[in-house]
Order: structure tokens, then sequence, then C-alpha cells
């Protein structure tokens, strides 16, 4: 029976993973310990976190798995230095002394990082080293419920693959088609991130959500969709892409673009993350966005032809695109659709300690018929009740602790059926960047006002940003036109055309904020500007609590579904316990809080600090 920690460090969103025998017993990531959002230090919490969870200890490990081959990595920056000289020299100069230090001595660093955690003999644990993409692979198929499927891994770089198709059968992967850097998917996006004025490795999401303001069919958005196809990359049949590296810096500069060649093509300057979003950004943002959907649907194709699969696993930084996935599934290619919900590199953790149990130790995949393996991706710490009881006391907070889940659930139901926000803990942590409702703030999707409050007073950030849905699993084709399921908030589909208003004449001519605050449906706060919603389906085994305030909202409301996003601030990683719920409840005009059978009120909690500042402490992002 092998015991595998699975870790990834050293670039973004540093993560580890414990698996036994084929089951995920816990993962995190290292942010939501360390306050430090993408946090790429060697994870010391999250390991100590899953060992401890897990009730072993580091000599008991049959192997600790790496999420890539630093390496091969190693040969690759070489070799691309190399090949542009004598372009890229303070690129160069800048990042030699990190990889030799660090990554070219990983096994070490290793070591010496665990043994900061508990002394223990190396000779006993095996350090295994699986491809970037091959880890990327293994979090989306081996927790999947199929027995086969294709399997699509796409982000910007692992070690030369950009880009993967794969073919997942039983407890075995094969790799079958790699895209080579520097021609990556995932670096083009990123590169309109940078120049849209957003933070790569982080602001994809908000260009994903900037897209649909952008004028669908305009003139506009067709030359630069046209100036993308024919100046920036080939597209083949096969979904690989050229990019044509005379406007990109990323392969051995300091930054993405050449910025005066991408001001000159596309007729603007690149926009500073706090400039005013203008209609031009708004339709670059949707030029990419289906440029980007076209690439991953050439690619399913691709991966259909080779496999003769019905079924598709995905990862990678590209499958959080939930838009791209939402259409990908609706154009039948395949049957059915699973996405990893930590695709991005954190996920690699996962992926690496999978890959070595399934792989290397050759463990038999026994199917359990469940929906997927992850149980809900509820697989961090829980807060207890001596946690919360600390909080209070340090705090002198005043809280209402509820005996019975159920009044708990009613009581919260009917303050957020009265327009209130909510910080809502229960249970264990989110892994992977979505809150799904254990680390959730909440809100009345009913309510006109509730993106906007949600965005200016609670999150701090673009009042562009949509806010997902949580919507009863029975529920779901009430609201959304989507059969099946959703679990993890990473496919964007249709509100009912029932539940829509009609637009006003001239709609596309309104600005940015004209549009955004216009009403669209009668959920309001959950519906995006083009009529979508990144939906998440709540199922009562996987989060019975979650399922109850929703019943009960229902019961209060009619609707089965509440608005939810990630329990942060801007700039902050999602909270991890009660204290980092309380600290973000006052520091913001959060209504209430919900910390497991305890709830506190706003109106009660003593007077905040005034010297305390969160905008000082968290770098926006």
């Amino acid at each position: 029976m092998a015991k595998v920690l699975g870790i990834s460090a050293f670039y973004h969103d540093s993560a580890a993973a414990i698996v036994e025998n084929g089951k995920i017993i816990a993962a995190a990531q290292e942010e939501r310990f360390t306050r430090k959002k993408h946090d790429p230090n060697f994870p010391i919490n999250a390991v100590k976190f899953c060992l401890e969870y897990a009730g072993t200890n580091v000599n008991e490990l049959d192997t600790i798995v790496f999420y890539d081959k630093p390496l091969l990595k190693f040969e690759r920056l070489l070799e691309t230095y190399y090949a542009f000289a004598p372009k890229g020299l303070r690129s160069f100069i800048t990042s030699m002394p990190v990889w030799l230090k660090e990554k070219v001595f990983l096994k070490k660093l290793i070591h010496d990082s665990m043994k900061e955690i508990e002394g223990y003999d190396k000779s006993k644990v095996k350090l295994l080293f699986p491809e970037h993409h091959l880890s990327h692979a293994a979090s989306a198929f081996y927790p999947s419920s199929f027995e086969e499927s294709a399997i699509i891994t796409i982000d910007g770089v692992g070690e030369w693959a950009t880009a993967s198709i794969c073919h997942g059968k039983g407890n075995s992967i094969t790799i079958l088609k790699e895209l080579k850097f520097p021609h990556s998917l995932g670096l083009l996006y990123s590169a309109f991130t940078y120049f849209l004025g957003f933070r790569v490795n982080s602001g994809e999401y908000k260009l994903m959500g900037l897209a649909p303001y952008g004028n669908v069919g305009s003139e506009e958005v067709k030359n630069y969709v046209k100036i993308i196809k024919n100046e920036l990359i080939e597209i083949n049949e096969d979904g690989s892409v050229w990019i044509n590296q005379s406007y990109f810096n990323y392969a051995t500069g300091l930054r993405m673009v050449n910025d005066s060649k991408w001001e000159t093509l596309f007729g603007f300057k690149r926009r500073n993350a706090e400039d005013e979003l203008e209609q031009k950004h708004c339709n670059l943002g949707l030029a990419i966005q289906e440029v980007t959907e076209e690439i991953v649907l050439l690619m399913a194709q691709e991966a259909k032809r080779l496999t003769g699969s019905d079924y598709l696993c995905m990862a990678g930084g590209v499958a959080l695109n939930c838009v791209s996935n939402g259409k990908l599934l609706n154009s039948g290619v395949f049957k059915d659709i699973f996405i990893t919900p930590p695709s991005g590199d954190a996920g690699g953790a996962l992926g690496a300690a999978l890959a070595g149990d399934y792989i290397y130790f050759n463990t038999p995949r026994i199917l359990s018929g469940n929906r997927d393996e992850l149980q809900g991706s509820y697989l961090g710490n829980e807060v207890t009740e001596d946690d919360i009881n600390r909080t209070v006391k340090k705090y002198k907070a005043v809280a209402t602790k509820y005996d019975d889940v159920n009044q708990l659930s009613k009581a919260t139901a009917k303050i957020l059926s009265e327009g209130n926000v909510v910080g809502w803990v229960q249970g264990r942590m989110e892994f992977g960047p979505r809150a799904l409702g254990a680390r959730s703030i909440l809100g009345d999707p009913r309510n006109e006002e509730m993106q906007k409050k949600l965005n200016l007073k609670i999150k701090y950030r673009e009042s562009f940003r949509p806010f997902a849905p949580s919507v009863l699993a029975d529920d779901s084709e009430e609201y959304f036109d989507h059969k099946g399921i959703s679990p993890y908030m990473l496919l964007v589909q249709p509100v009912k055309k029932e539940r829509r208003k009609i637009l006003p004449d001239g709609y596309e001519g309104f600005n940015l904020k004209e549009k955004l605050y216009y009403l669209r449906s009668d959920l309001p706060a959950i519906t995006h500007i083009d009529f979508s919603a990144r939906i998440q389906t709540v199922h009562k085994d996987t989060n019975p609590n979650y399922y109850d305030l929703i019943s009960e909202f229902k019961k209060i409301t009619g609707v089965g579904v509440v608005v939810n996003t990630s329990f942060n601030v801007r700039g902050e990683p999602i909270v991890c316990t009660s204290d980092d719920a309380y600290r973000c409840f006052m520091r913001t005009e959060m209504d209430y809080l919900v910390v497991g059978n305890y709830l506190f009120d706003k109106k009660q909690q003593p007077e905040w600090q005034k010297t305390d500042n969160w905008q000082e402490e968290f770098v926006l992002d």
C-alpha cells in the first residue's frame, strides 16, 4: 500500500498533496497558510498539513514526487537563450543564479526543506520527477469517473511542452502528441493579459471576464481577430500553433511582449493596471477569447481523432477558461468532459502524487462509481470549534452558537434573503482557485445591487467582474441551459431565455458601466453581460451544509440559487482559518459571518483596529 506525497513549487502556486493506495487524502496550496498569494516557495506548511491529516510522517512515505523535471526545464532555458543570443542577456543574468542555487540542485533542496518539517532518513524515501504535462494529465484523468478517456493539457510551458494530447486507460497514461515551446496558447493568452493591463499568471480570469463586454460580430473585433491570425500566430488543423516571436519577449525577456510593436499593431498603447477600461480593450479581449476557443476546439477534435474516446479530461491553466470549456462541451465532440478543479500548477502536486501511485507503483485503479474521486475538492484543512473559540477570545468577538445545523441554515438563509452579505466557512477548505461553499462569500442573486456591493464594498475589485451562482444540482436546468452537473464552477453556460430581460435599442453603443448595471435577468447578480453564468451545481453528498443552506433559501424566496464568490479581498488568498475569516469580515462591509456553527453579526462586534490597512498587506492582483 503506497503512501505518496506530491509537491509543486518554485514557479507559482506551490502546493502539496498526499495519496494512499489510490485514495486522495489531502491537498492544499501554500498561499492559504502563508497569506502570500500565488506563493512559489517550498510548501512547508502545506506538506505539514497533509502529513498531519494523513496521520503519517516523512519516514513512512514510500516516495516524494515533484511535479516536473527541473533539469529538462533548465535545458530548455539554456537552449532558448543560445538560440536567441545575443537577445536576452539581462534575463539570462537575472535567472541563472536562481536556477543554479535552487533548481539544478533540487533534490538537495527538497531534502533540506523536508528536514525542516522533521528528521528522516533520506536514503529510504525515493524522489520521483514526472514531466510537467504528465502531472497535469494525471491530475485530471485519475480522479475522473472515466475508465478510459482522451486527455488535453494546455498551459504556459512545462519543460518543453506547452500542450499535450494523451490517452488514459485504467491506471496508464500515454502521451500521443505535444506542442513545444516557444509556441504556446497559454503564453499567447497571457501576453494579451499583460497588454490589457492585468497581471500575468493571475489576471487571465479577468481577461476572460472582460471579453463578453466586447461587441460580438463588430468590425473592430473581426479586425483584431484578423490581425492576431495574420501577424501573431498560425493555427494548424490539429490545434497546434506557431507564434511569431518577433512580437513577443517571453522566451528571453523580462516582459511578455514587444510593447511598441503591439501598440503599432493594434493602434493603442498598453493599458496600465488602474487605467479606465475602454471599448477597444473589451473588443481585443473578445478577439483573443474567440481565437482561444477556436484553438481549443481544434485540439479537442484532434484528441478525438487520435483516441476515438467518447470522454475527455482537461488540465493546465487554460483549462480554467470556463467560457471555452462550456463551448467545447456544447460542441458535442465528446459525450462528457471532466476538468480538474486545481487545473493550474497547484494541481501539479496532486497529479504528481497520483502519477507516482498509479504509474510508478502500478496501483490498480478501481472506480468507485462516484461522480469523481475529489470529494467535491474539499481536501484542505477544517476549522474546529477550538479554533473558533480562540478567535472569539482573541478579538473579543460576539457570536451566537447554533447546536442545530439546520437552524443555522434557516437563520442564514433569512439573513441572505434580506439583502445581506454573508461570509461562509464550513468543513474542509477547497483545493484549487474556486471557492465552492467551504470558504465563500454569499449573497442574494435576485438583488439588483448585489454585484456592485460585492465588487466595490467587499472584494474591492474591478466593477466589471462577474459573480458565480451556486445552484441546487436538481434545480440547475430551471435556471440555466445546461444538462448535467458542474460541481467545480468550471463551465460557463447561458441563463435560460425565459429568465432574461429584453435589451434596449442601442445597447451595443453603451459604455462599459452602462452595460454593467443594466438589468439583464431576474437573477441580475449572477447574469453576466452576455446572459451567461459560471455555474456551480451543489450536491448534498459532498457539501450537505451548503446544500441545506440553499434549500432553506429556496423555501423563503422560491429560488434555489445563491451568489458565491471566494472569501477574500482583492490580492488576498482565500481565507484558511477562522482567524483569517474574522479579519477579512471586519476589514470589509460584509454584514454577517458564519464559521462552523457560529454566527457573527457585524453590528455586535467590537470596533476594528483603525490602523489595520489590508491594502498595504496584500499586493493588488
